[in-house]
């Protein structure tokens, strides 16, 4: 499947088997999008705490603010059910993700001058916003083929019991 080009699919056409492999592996990559983006949110928190820090909005240090800043990525959910999570370190956005961070020197804030580091809460925005992009394509996308499941269980053209076969 992943040598097609899965948006001009029809969900319609696939045979049962590769329409749950296709649903499948974009939640593998949807799950890989939400990460890294989760990743670029906390790491923009960051930038803006020490941002705020520096403008006398913040705490003293921007260690005193961590509990908050990072707690909120830590107990924030979706409205999607939990998943399995893989290690998404050796993924492409994962090294896209550090590569941005290495080029803006996002390892030492406090080195950072206030054009740099305004620089690169411009960069982690832009990032974060491609991510959010790919992730409500992927789920319109996983949504589709999860409507043409359905519509094949309820019409009858598929059988519960065949999921136990498969799995």
């Amino acid at each position: 499947m992943s040598n097609v080009d899965t948006n001009e699919l029809d969900p319609r056409s696939l045979p049962l088997d590769d329409l749950r492999a296709l649903r499948t592996e974009l939640q593998a990559e949807e799950d890989a999008v939400s990460f890294v983006r989760r990743l670029t949110q906390a790491r923009l928190d960051l930038v803006r705490a020490e941002q705020d820090r520096r403008g006398g909005a913040g705490a003293e240090s921007l260690t005193d603010d961590l509990p908050g800043i990072l707690g909120s990525h830590l107990t924030a959910g979706g409205a999607r059910p939990p998943r399995a999570v893989d290690d998404f370190s050796d993924h492409p956005l994962s090294a896209a993700f550090d590569q941005l961070c290495a080029e803006h020197g996002a390892s030492d804030l406090d080195s950072l001058t206030d054009d740099e580091l305004g620089a690169l809460a411009d960069a982690l925005s832009s990032f974060e916003q491609q991510r959010s992009a790919e992730r409500r394509a992927l789920f319109d996308r996983i949504d589709a083929l999860s409507a043409e499941l359905v519509r094949r269980y309820r019409d009858g053209e598929a059988s519960v019991d065949g999921l136990l076969d498969g799995d």
